[in-house]
């Protein structure tokens, strides 16, 4: 019989050790709180929501609805406790936290085959006959930080720094154009948005002026500067930086632009891109009204803004597999943010995943791996792509999974049909 131990009572270990008990097998749950509390961690119950209590939208033609609807399809914990726990909020899931956080603390606690254990965990050990799901969130640090670094050799980050992602679709291709600097091929990895004088100008006038986030005692950005910093030191700062210019010639206009914001292809599908060196701290709505003055993103849709704040992430395309087990380890799973998926229900996704992942591998059995189709499938995928590089957090959006073809222009049709082929996958 195997043994199953989950590090972590965050969502992603909450609902880990939920899935592996369900199925019937003892699992023991370590949790450091309320031993000792994360900078960011106040309350002593599991799957304590710190930033937010919302969890995004409901509605089923969203990508937050929809991830939400295939985890309650997959036997999630938190789902239910969500919905029952549920405060008005529009159209998004938002929560009593208290409540919810007690909610989930008292189903655990109560599970005939679950044991918590309230203990700092400062080393990863692993029985012969045991089966480990590390979950233990994005300020990971101390002793326990070093034990994963050493279990993962260069590939763990302290900082997220992360810029904006539009939808490769949403690119007004009329002004933008495809191609590598100095026609060194690749023209579909790469879209330019030109500026003349005038539209740069107004640009970083706006840049400059726009309102920060505000930045927390256990945020940090050191080492990366933010693209609104770096048009503070001079009007050309960024004209020389990643807003240069050289190699490349607008099509529309035979001559070489004042300056160009380069967006990078994000994944192998090229249905997502990044703003090529536009890691900010601005606010999430003031990147969307500034950066929507870039030539050609004017309706850009905006599948992840860009952050800057201290954070521990794997860079899991070059560890884990697509069931969050480690490759060179396939009985370590890891689950929740620190796999690389940003979000709460995202990282209880992640949760489920592994915990069922991890039941099939004591099993004998062969992992399940959703459909590319479905958002837990795309962003399990997204997180063990291989291909990916500069590899970045990311949550549940449209842009991750494949294009309906042919193409439904009306947006909200069109996320429509993606949930239900979604759902009929699932």
């Amino acid at each position: 019989m195997k043994k199953f131990t989950v590090i972590g009572a965050g969502l992603a270990g909450c609902e880990a050790a939920w899935q592996i008990a369900e199925a019937g097998y003892e699992v023991t749950l370590l949790e450091m709180k309320p031993e000792k509390f994360s900078p960011a961690h106040k309350n002593k119950n599991f799957a304590e929501l710190v930033c937010s209590n919302s969890l995004k939208a409901s509605r089923i033609d969203s990508a937050a609805g929809l991830l939400k609807e295939e985890m309650a399809r997959l036997g999630s914990l938190t789902v239910p406790v969500a919905r029952n726990c549920a405060v008005p909020a529009g159209g998004a899931l938002a929560v009593d936290r208290n409540e919810f956080s007690q909610t989930v603390t008292d189903m655990i606690n109560s599970h005939p085959n679950i044991t918590v254990e309230n203990k700092l965990v400062e080393e990863i050990s692993l029985d012969d006959d045991e089966i480990l799901i590390i979950a233990t969130g994005p300020l990971t640090e101390g002793k326990l930080g070093e034990a994963i670094q050493n279990l993962c050799g260069d590939y763990l980050s302290f900082y997220d720094a992360a810029a904006p992602i539009v939808m490769a679709d949403s690119v007004d291709m009329q002004k933008a154009f495809g191609a590598s600097r100095y026609d060194r091929g690749g023209d579909d990895d790469y879209i330019n948005c030109p500026f003349n004088k005038a539209e740069y100008e107004a640009f970083i006038e706006e840049l400059i002026n726009a309102e920060c986030a505000v930045v927390h005692d256990f945020d940090v950005y050191e080492g990366c500067m933010p693209i609104e910093k770096l048009a503070k030191r001079g009007l050309d700062a960024p004209r020389f930086g990643p807003m240069k210019p050289v190699g490349l010639v607008d099509p529309n206009t035979g001559h070489r632009p004042w300056a160009c914001v380069q967006l990078r292809r994000e994944n192998s599908k090229g249905t997502m891109f990044n703003l090529v060196g536009f890691q900010t701290n601005l606010k999430f709505g003031e990147q969307k009204r500034v950066f929507s003055m870039i030539p050609g993103l004017e309706n850009a849709e905006f599948v992840r803004y860009g952050v800057m704040h201290r954070n521990s992430f794997l860079n899991s395309p070059k560890l884990l597999n697509s069931d969050f087990s480690l490759r060179s380890n396939p009985n370590i799973f890891f689950a929740g943010q620190i796999t690389g998926v940003e979000g709460y229900m995202e990282s209880a996704a992640s949760g489920i995943m592994a915990g069922v992942n991890a039941v099939r591998r004591a099993e004998g059995e062969e992992p399940l791996v959703l459909s590319e189709y479905n958002m837990i499938g795309a962003l399990s995928q997204y997180i063990s792509d291989e291909s990916v590089t500069n590899f970045q957090p990311m949550g549940a959006n449209f842009g991750v999974l494949p294009p309906i073809e042919p193409k439904i222009r009306d947006k909200r049709e069109r996320y429509m049909a993606l949930a239900n082929r979604a759902l009929e996958q699932l």
